[in-house]
């Protein structure tokens, strides 16, 4: 289950990636992140309030913005 878990956060880092590269509103680039880990986090059966889930996307967004520069 680890390594299940590991391979599809990096899958969801990844397509975070993907949407912070692709030439959209920021507002708009936001929402489809926040979409994606909704999906994961039901997927997985991981409750995470919404503070949570806006921190948590701030994290991949700003991680993903490093990784660019």
């Amino acid at each position: 289950v680890g390594s299940e878990m590991c391979i599809e956060t990096g899958a969801l880092a990844g397509a975070a990636l993907g949407l912070i590269m692709a030439p959209e509103k920021g507002e708009d680039t936001r929402k489809k992140i926040s979409d994606a880990v909704d999906d994961f986090c039901n997927k997985h059966d991981i409750k995470l309030s919404r503070k949570q889930v806006a921190d948590l996307v701030d994290d991949i967004k700003d991680a993903a913005e490093d990784a660019l520069d």
